[in-house]
């Protein structure tokens, strides 16, 4: 298990057909919805990819929102979520909040996986809200301990 930030436009298409599989065929979010204007390799994001066995599997994003860190297209393929992939792609997006020089990160965690995120230190501070019909909850963790 490794992972890298995305450098070129091939790993960015990797890492969105990722999501595409995750977000768009398993969970019904609309293309034109996930794949926004973030999805680039301008600056106003930063993007990684986690591999299993020197394949791409996972992918998420880093960007600042407000002043705020925050991890984002968090996500794993489905034949390999039990193999800790998803604490990597959270691992590498918080490396490079620490290296801005932020001491929190967030993130709108999915419900379902909320239980995961909380293992990882992050602490639920809302209550459900809906995002592209999925229920999220806003959730942050601090990094100072880190």
């Amino acid at each position: 298990m490794e992972s890298k930030r995305i450098a070129d436009d091939q790993d960015l298409q990797i890492a969105l057909q990722i999501r595409k599989e995750v977000f768009v065929h398993e969970q019904g979010v609309p293309l034109e919805i996930e794949i926004d204007e973030y999805d680039t390799l301008d600056g106003q994001c930063e993007h990684v990819l986690v591999y299993y066995n020197d394949e791409p599997v996972g992918t998420g994003r880093f960007r600042i929102i407000d002043g705020l860190a925050k991890a984002e297209r968090i996500c794993v393929l489905k034949p390999y979520r039990k193999f800790g992939l998803g604490r990597k792609v959270l691992d590498a997006l918080e490396e490079i909040a620490i290296e801005k020089g932020f001491s929190q990160i967030r993130l709108h965690g999915q419900t379902h996986v909320e239980g995961f995120y909380n293992k990882l230190g992050y602490q639920t501070l809302s209550d459900v809200f809906l995002e592209h019909d999925i229920p999220h909850v806003l959730m942050i963790k601090d990094l100072t301990a880190k």
